[in-house]
């Protein structure tokens, strides 16, 4: 039976063999985006012609370090395709995402791009969103106050469990945007619309990590092979 690693490479092969000259590519954050970021270089090693764009500052030194050519968002406000993990995969491919913290940077990125192509090892597949802690990207001013209104928004639904601020060593882990990530153990999340839409409400929160509608397809490796999920 294949590793995890080698399985987050396998993923990240069938995804790169979708990526054509030319192509405008949005480049996700974390172990498997690293993968797919690795495979690409070699792409480009070979001749490919393409113009990514990093989705943190993280990737983005990988990419300068494995020479994948970037351009800010900015430059490149509309993309072909991204392509990012999950860590979790749910009916509808529905995801979360943001266990590297690079969330808000990746919803903006994806929402930018044709097609997201998400890419995963089979461990990622879930029946049900929430056993992954859900990250919740707010502001740091009043953030004891945004955070007792995220407890009445889970309450509301029906949802429990801790909500803790993400630390970095012995202080708060801040992201590429200078905002505190809560990480929210629901275990159970029913119905991910509605807690997309009442975290949004939310004065204090920027962004969570609940991406819906988003993703085009999935491509999952697993022991037996490649599989491809499609909403």
């Amino acid at each position: 039976m294949a590793d995890a690693a080698e399985l987050k490479t396998a993923a990240a092969r069938a995804a790169a063999d979708e990526i054509r000259d030319g192509m405008r590519v949005g480049i996700g954050t974390g172990s498997t985006a690293e993968a797919f970021v690795r495979v690409l270089a070699e792409r480009v090693s070979g001749g490919l012609s393409i113009v990514g764009v990093a989705t943190s500052e993280r990737t983005e030194a990988l990419c300068r370090a494995c020479s994948v050519p970037t351009v800010p968002l900015d430059e490149c406000p509309e993309l072909d395709v991204t392509v990012d993990g999950a860590d979790e995969i749910g009916p509808g491919l529905a995801l979360i995402k943001g266990g590297g913290g690079a969330l808000l940077r990746e919803k903006i990125v994806a929402s930018a791009s044709k097609r997201m192509i998400v890419i995963a090892d089979g461990t990622k597949v879930v029946e049900m969103l929430g056993a992954f802690p859900l990250p919740i990207e707010v502001n740091g001013f009043g953030v004891f106050a945004t955070y007792l209104q995220i407890r009445k928004v889970a309450a509301s639904l029906g949802l429990s469990g801790d909500i803790t601020v993400r630390k970095a060593g012995e202080g708060p882990f801040i992201t590429d945007g200078g905002h505190l990530i809560l990480d929210a153990s629901f275990r159970r999340i029913p119905d991910p619309e509605a807690l997309s839409r009442a975290l949004l409400d939310v004065p204090g929160v920027v962004q969570h990590g609940l991406f819906i509608g988003l993703a085009s397809e999935a491509i999952v490796a697993g022991s037996g092979g490649l599989s491809r999920i499609k909403p």
